[in-house]
């Protein structure tokens, strides 16, 4: 069975649903909004930088390019890496942020 868990964007106050094997990132963009920047969904290029505020998570190898070891240890992670195991929280970073932040001003 693939547990579902629901993941709250801070900034817009939306709410959509991730299952457990897929990542974060991916499960943003089926909101099909314009304003999610997607790079290279490995780990690699920092675009889908996060803040963790509430929940457990797995989360699979990130540049430290991007992430370092005290940001991961605050909750700072890349989204394209991070897969939720309960109802999470989420903060986008820049450039992330800035993009959402854009595009919700147009809407």
């Amino acid at each position: 069975m693939n547990t579902k868990h629901a993941i709250h964007l801070a900034i817009t106050g939306e709410h959509y649903v991730c299952a457990e094997s897929q990542d974060v990132l991916r499960a943003m963009e089926a909101l099909g909004r314009r304003g999610i920047p997607i790079g290279c969904r490995n780990g690699g290029c920092g675009l889908c930088k996060v803040r963790i505020t509430e929940g457990e998570f797995a989360h699979s190898k990130m540049s430290r390019a991007f992430v370092s070891e005290s940001e991961e240890h605050d909750g700072v992670v890349l989204a394209c890496r991070v897969f939720p195991r309960g109802d999470l929280a989420i903060e986008p970073l820049a450039p992330l942020a800035r993009c959402i932040n854009r595009h919700k001003a147009q809407a």
